[in-house]
């Protein structure tokens, strides 16, 4: 190589090169002036990405007579494909006691139901350490509303995590157009066990015995995540909570070739019209508990034999039989002869009181109504929706920024229909029914203890129906002490009524004990 070429190339790389850094440089500045500021710059990363937000702050609260201090975490968990993708947002409330070992308290992941529900109406009406306290007369509060201190929580016996399943509360898919895969039943189980997985790991709580309360559809995802967690995470669990629940769709839907929920609801029929005192002055005289006895065992009894009867049971035994039933629920007789024996709760829920022009509500039967005419078929509205959604929907939102601190610019969905439609695939054809996934469930690991609370005067997920789905599990015998059923003078929430709240702490402190 000659010296006039060692020379060039050297020099000739260098021009090569500070010709390409001048260039670089050039773009950078013209990318510069299309960029936003930094704070822009954050701006728009959260929206591609929303970061995780975990904000904890510190309370204490007299329960059970006892001053308990507390951490309270709002956020939500990513929930990631095992690619690492994010796929949803779940949002989640949990208290927990402050300790030196956390692990060695019960967890307890909590849900309503829907589906399509928040968890609003467990955390601040039942077991949260706030709660919106509602008139025992079952009447409607005026606005504005005010959460107080409540007293019968459980945190005490238990910390709690209150779960907003995908689409409820703030709680959202990372992609809109996949919500599909959330919102079914199975989809569910898996968004939501794959939650209380994550959620276990993640604060270390896997040797914490561990507990679920699900109030209504609730039941039924209580019911499957005990399978769903045990097969998939062979996360094991000490007890389940139902509240009002539903296991088995076909205790509750009304319809022609499906006698079941026509003989279940007869006694909340009766509870009713006893609270209104709407039947006759001897059963009026006694106590609840014994009127609806009478009207389980005419129901269980010749009422279900006269349906399965139907076309061939003779006039006089149909008569005498709309006799009885018109006794124990207050109906006239010939209205329930006109309705072939048969009285869906909607009706019902118009009949009852028509000559004093009120609405008997669905959730909670003790609320009356007012509709714009005494001559429908069912009632206009729920009149114990209608009193009960408001407060508990402008507390929640006040809570939350004002004592939780978490801020969040999107709607909290109380109760939405964004979760429709939801996908029963697996039950095509068929009730919805997780009755033998409790019981392979319970059979599998011996320890699992169920509680179940009902409200008398809950014409949503009436208690016979509770009954009837715990008595047909088929649970081996030496298992069937697992099981426990208590109720309560309230509705589908009963624990706005507090004398039965005080009663369902109390028994959940018996149950707590006995299952961890």
């Amino acid at each position: 190589m000659n010296v006039r070429y060692r020379l060039i190339r050297p020099l000739s790389l260098a021009l090569l090169l500070g010709t390409c850094c001048l260039l670089a440089a050039v773009d950078r500045l013209a990318a510069d002036d299309k960029q936003p500021a930094e704070g822009q710059r954050a701006e728009t990363k959260a929206k591609d990405a929303e970061p995780e937000q975990l904000v904890v702050t510190q309370h204490s609260a007299v329960i059970g007579g006892q001053e308990v201090k507390y951490s309270a975490t709002a956020g939500k968990l990513e929930m990631k494909t095992d690619a690492g993708q994010t796929k949803a947002r779940m949002f989640f409330v949990a208290y927990t006691v402050d300790t030196d070992q956390p692990a060695a308290r019960p967890l307890t992941f909590c849900f309503n139901g829907g589906p399509g529900s928040s968890s609003v109406w467990l955390h601040l009406g039942m077991l949260g350490p706030q709660r919106i306290r509602m008139p025992d007369d079952a009447t409607p509060l005026k606005p504005p509303y005010q959460l107080q201190a409540n007293p019968h929580s459980l945190l005490d016996q238990t910390d709690l995590v209150f779960i907003d399943p995908v689409s409820t509360g703030y709680s959202r898919p990372e992609n809109e157009k996949e919500k599909s895969e959330f919102h079914g039943y199975d989809e569910d189980l898996r968004s939501v066990g794959q939650f209380i997985h994550d959620y276990t790991t993640r604060f270390q709580r896997w040797p914490s015995a561990k507990f679920l309360i699900g109030e209504s559809y609730g039941g039924v995802r209580a019911a499957g995540l005990a399978g769903q967690l045990q097969q998939r995470y062979n996360l094991e669990l000490n007890g389940i909570v139902i509240v009002s629940g539903v296991i088995d769709f076909q205790t509750l839907r009304f319809g022609a070739g499906n006698d079941l929920p026509y003989i279940l609801f007869l006694p909340t029929y009766t509870a009713t019209a006893w609270y209104h005192r709407a039947l006759p002055a001897d059963l009026q005289q006694q106590p609840l508990r014994e009127v609806v006895q009478q009207a389980e065992q005419f129901a269980a009894g010749e009422y279900a034999h006269a349906l399965l009867r139907d076309a061939s049971l003779p006039a006089a035994d149909r008569r005498a039989v709309a006799e009885k039933y018109s006794r124990l629920t207050g109906l006239g007789r010939a209205y329930v002869e006109g309705a072939n024996l048969r009285v869906s709760m909607g009706r019902f829920g118009k009949e009852l009181l028509r000559k004093r022009q009120r609405t008997v509500g669905r959730f909670d039967s003790r609320y009356l109504g007012m509709d714009r005419d005494n001559v429908g078929e069912t009632y206009e509205y729920d009149a114990s929706g209608a009193a009960i959604f408001g407060p508990f929907t402008a507390t929640l939102n006040d809570y939350m920024r004002r004592q939780l601190k978490f801020e969040e610019p999107r709607v909290y969905e109380i109760l939405t229909g964004n979760v429709q439609p939801w996908s029963y695939s697996r039950f095509e054809n068929r009730y919805l029914n997780a009755s033998d996934t409790l019981r392979q469930a319970m059979t599998a690991n011996p320890y699992l203890k169920v509680f179940a609370a009902c409200g008398y005067y809950d014409l949503a997920t009436p208690h016979f129906a509770m009954d009837y789905t715990l008595d047909h599990l088929g649970l081996a015998p030496p298992l069937r002490g697992n099981l426990t059923v208590r109720y309560y003078e309230g509705g589908h929430m009963m624990y706005i009524h507090e004398p039965s709240l005080e009663q369902l702490r109390k028994d959940l402190v018996k149950f707590y004990g006995e299952a961890r």
